[in-house]
């Protein structure tokens, strides 16, 4: 871990105390540029798109919505990401009651070093428990963040719903994470349904599924996008006025639509 002391100091007010300090490898991270975020945002059905660019460019930053299944459906969600890691509890739930153990869930804290527009991004490892409930949603949303992806499970969805607050997950359950989980790291790397996901990558989710943009190609990859739709409307709209098939040819060849 990092030596956070001096970032702690402005920090820690915000903190709820669930996880030890220097298990928060960051609390400030790079970031694409509130401008780039916003081109991501502008984008009509994210993922599809960013997707075909990500396998052209050999990057494995894919997940289906079959995967991690949007709980609001109808939803997209853009931003940066601040990671969470978990592991499971050494201990057994029963042991843990009788122990009066504290619990060691920390999507709060993860919740409190974000920044309006984020994402918290959460690797239990698919574990079919709750990281984030009603609560959490409550705090996240009061909180201006962008949505939240769970590789792992959720509860009280009426919640979600409610808030119309974005969230993606890959169980929908009553099991609480409580005496199951430990929140091991804030802010360092984690891996969300076999890709390796990093503070500050630009995250985009649609019903269709989720996407994760290594930051350092969040421009590049934004740029190809752009240049994907502008061809694809052209498509489109030669379609709408009965151009041939050599005209559109030129475009865009058949075998990439």
């Amino acid at each position: 871990m990092t030596d956070n002391r001096e970032e702690l100091k402005e920090y820690q007010a915000r903190l709820w105390g669930l996880i030890p300090t220097e298990r928060i490898t960051r609390f400030k991270i790079e970031r694409p540029s509130p401008a780039l975020v916003a081109a991501y945002r502008e984008l009509d059905e994210p993922t599809p798109t960013i997707a075909d660019v990500l396998d052209s460019l050999g990057i494995n930053g894919i997940v289906a919505a079959s995967v991690l299944k949007p709980v609001v459906p109808g939803k997209t969600a853009v931003g940066p990401a601040v990671t969470m890691r978990y592991l499971l509890e050494r201990n057994s739930v029963t042991q843990s009651f009788v122990e009066q153990a504290t619990p060691k869930l920390a999507d709060r804290d993860a919740h409190a070093v974000a920044e309006p527009g984020d994402i918290v991004v959460v690797d239990a490892g698919g574990a079919e428990v709750s990281c984030m409930g009603g609560l959490s949603t409550t705090v996240a949303s009061t909180k201006g963040l962008a949505g939240s992806v769970i590789y792992g499970g959720v509860r009280d969805v009426a919640t979600m719903r409610a808030k119309g607050f974005p969230v993606w997950s890959a169980h929908v359950t009553p099991r609480s994470g409580k005496y199951r989980l430990e929140a091991a790291e804030i802010n360092g790397p984690i891996t969300v349904a076999g890709v390796q996901v990093r503070p500050g990558d630009l995250v985009a989710a649609d019903d269709t599924g989720i996407v994760f943009v290594p930051l350092e190609r969040a421009e590049e990859v934004l740029r190809r996008v752009q240049e994907t739709v502008a061809k694809e409307q052209r498509i489109i709209d030669m379609l709408a006025g009965g151009a041939t098939i050599e005209e559109m040819r030129r475009v865009l060849p058949p075998s990439k639509w």
